[in-house]
């Protein structure tokens, strides 16, 4: 017997990935590394009068390296359509070795995919400012899919990073942003690992088992509040790859903290629609972002 909730996943899935890639209008680099750029996306349509707000992209696929920015793009298109200004960072995923050779697909490099997001977010005005001339950096929101989304919200976070944490990564004061919407994120570690969500990507992208512990405050969304940023985070009801518990377990994380985040469960809608344009979720995505750049 096959499960509808798989079946309806699957069937997201696919939906979402038809899509081809949208080849950006430029792209920079904000390092050598070959995955260290960002593509950029001119506003159109009939709103694309003035200096638009810029959304800042940062796409999911558990950190694992065959997911790449590629399958984000036509979100990317979507909001370029709706007037903003957009930037789809590319940052480094998939593990050092020797665990690169390990079975099946590790998560995330540490500290390189924290370091290239970093670098990203810090070498974004400059880089704006020459492939970019639209967008307006005054107004720029962060959004990000699923593990994405926690490394949008972590962005968000750089300010309240730990004192130890390296350099390049803290930052003095609250980043220049107007908000962040996060898309069914990976937003609460502890949550996600005890759900197995993707396999346990979170504990690979930390270094596993025995760097959990030490790593965790650095690296955890929930762990890292309050931020003072606005923040909201779009999640679907019947999301089986990182469930909403996991959201709301941030949520509430948050609350503790005294922060008030914004959650907006969506019914009827799984993991995928969030960034397919062809899907209803798409537009509240578009709409939730209106609301903190415009």
């Amino acid at each position: 017997m096959t499960d509808p909730a798989v079946e309806r996943d699957a069937a997201e899935a696919a939906s979402a990935f038809a899509h081809p890639p949208v080849a950006p209008d430029a792209t920079g680099p904000y390092g050598d590394h070959p995955d260290q750029v960002i593509d950029f996306y001119v506003p159109r349509g009939d709103t694309a009068t003035g200096a638009a707000p810029l959304v800042v992209v940062l796409h999911g696929g558990a950190w694992r390296a065959p997911y790449d920015r590629h399958h984000i793009t036509p979100l990317a298109d979507f909001l370029a359509r709706r007037g903003f200004a957009v930037a789809n960072v590319e940052y480094r995923r998939g593990s050092s070795l020797p665990r690169q050779n390990a079975e099946g697909h590790v998560a995330g490099r540490w500290p390189e995919t924290f370091d290239d997001v970093a670098a990203a977010m810090d070498a974004l005005p400059y880089l704006a400012a020459a492939h970019l001339p639209q967008a307006d950096p005054r107004r720029t929101v962060i959004t990000g899919h699923s593990a994405g989304g926690h490394l949008a919200l972590w962005a968000a976070a750089r300010h309240v990073l730990p004192p130890e944490s390296p350099a390049a990564w803290r930052l003095p004061s609250p980043p220049l942003l107007r908000g962040v919407v996060a898309l069914a994120p990976i937003a609460d570690f502890v949550a996600a690992e005890e759900l197995g969500v993707c396999g346990g990507a979170s504990a690979q992208l930390l270094g596993g088992a025995d760097q959990w512990a030490e790593r965790l405050p650095f690296a955890d969304p929930a762990a890292l509040l309050p931020t003072g940023i606005a923040t909201a985070v779009v999640h679907g009801r019947e999301d089986i790859v990182v469930p909403p518990s996991v959201a709301e377990s941030y949520v509430a994380a948050a609350a503790k903290a005294g922060e008030t985040v914004g959650l907006t469960l969506l019914d009827g809608v799984g993991h995928f629609p969030l960034i397919d344009p062809a899907a209803d979720a798409c537009a509240v995505v578009a709409e939730e972002i209106s609301q903190l750049a415009w």
